[in-house]
């Protein structure tokens, strides 16, 4: 396995909540703003820091409820997750507009709130997500009442008995994860359970769906009013494929929305862009956001040239 980019984390204060950010290279070098998706934590971005030719400085946050961020323990609010980047970016670019890598529900975030707040997006690279499916009308009740039934319970995770059950299965769901990689995401993408299992680092609240329906109009409003550039990158075995492969118009439709939209396709290669393909998508972002020339760049605002906790901190059980 290549040598890693040395990471390192810092906790600090957004809307109320204990956050985990992960940071790898200097803190005045260019800044590179990596979202996760569901289910996910920052440590995931680490094979496509390895793969960046320029010297960033990548700010990779843990959302609320994942990784070593404070869990809710109870149930999740979407509209959350834009005011958590809202204050994100003000801290870590407070004086201009960032460059945004979001994978997923990472995408989903930086999109919706780009078209609430334009200014603050200098370009998004949306990694393998142009929205759901729409719902219908008439299934609200039965959302509704699958959400209160979800809620009477405490939802759970499927736990292994150690690293390397979990990395063994993470590779039987990806077969194209090798070993190495799937090691060390099973060290740095987990935590322990007080029972001394693993388990995948995510609030379990998160698997209980929403009892509203997905508005795909409402969603393009707010993709109308991005002004930055957008590029969709998608996956031959991924989401986007899979929900739009027969529905060429409406994917049609939906990059119609943006201003300065451009897709480009990633052959054998599935969701997980990061992790199947970390070089191709390194080569993609870079060839996407323009690396400022030497000397033009300001150091990061934050407490972010301060080495946190060590990365290899990042797998331990959570204390908060």
């Amino acid at each position: 396995m290549q040598t890693l980019s040395p990471s390192r984390c810092e906790r600090v204060a957004i809307n109320g909540l204990a956050y985990n950010v992960r940071h790898w290279g200097a803190a005045d070098a260019p800044l590179l703003v990596m979202l996760h998706g569901w289910m996910d934590s920052s440590a995931s971005f680490q094979f496509t820091v390895d793969a960046l030719q320029h010297a960033w400085h990548v700010v990779a946050p843990d959302w609320r409820g994942y990784g070593q961020s404070e869990w809710l323990n109870r149930r999740y609010w979407f509209a959350d997750y834009y005011a958590d980047l809202d204050a994100l970016l003000e801290r870590y670019s407070p004086h201009a507009a960032a460059r945004i890598v979001g994978h997923s529900m990472g995408g989903a975030v930086a999109s919706l709130y780009g078209g609430a707040r334009p200014e603050r997006l200098a370009g998004l690279l949306m990694v393998d997500f142009i929205g759901l499916l729409p719902n219908e009308a008439h299934e609200a009740p039965g959302r509704i009442r699958e959400w209160l039934d979800n809620t009477r319970k405490t939802p759970k995770l499927r736990t292994y008995g150690s690293r390397e059950q979990l990395a063994e299965r993470l590779q039987q769901a990806n077969s194209r994860l090798p070993a190495e990689r799937a090691a060390f995401l099973a060290q740095h993408c987990a935590v322990e359970t007080p029972d001394g299992r693993w388990v995948i680092a995510c609030d379990p609240w998160h698997r209980v769906p929403s009892p509203h329906l997905y508005r795909i109009e409402e969603v393009m409003a707010c993709w109308r009013a991005l002004t930055a550039p957008v590029r969709l990158v998608t996956a031959d075995h991924g989401y986007v494929t899979q929900r739009f492969a027969d529905k060429p118009d409406e994917l049609q439709r939906r990059m119609a929305c943006f201003a300065k939209g451009s897709l480009i396709h990633i052959e054998d290669c599935g969701h997980n862009v990061q992790h199947d393909r970390p070089e191709k998508l390194a080569e993609l972002i870079e060839s996407f956001f323009d690396y400022p020339p030497s000397g033009s760049v300001k150091p990061t605002s934050g407490n972010s040239a301060v080495p946190g906790r060590s990365s290899h901190d990042a797998g331990r059980s959570k204390d908060a």
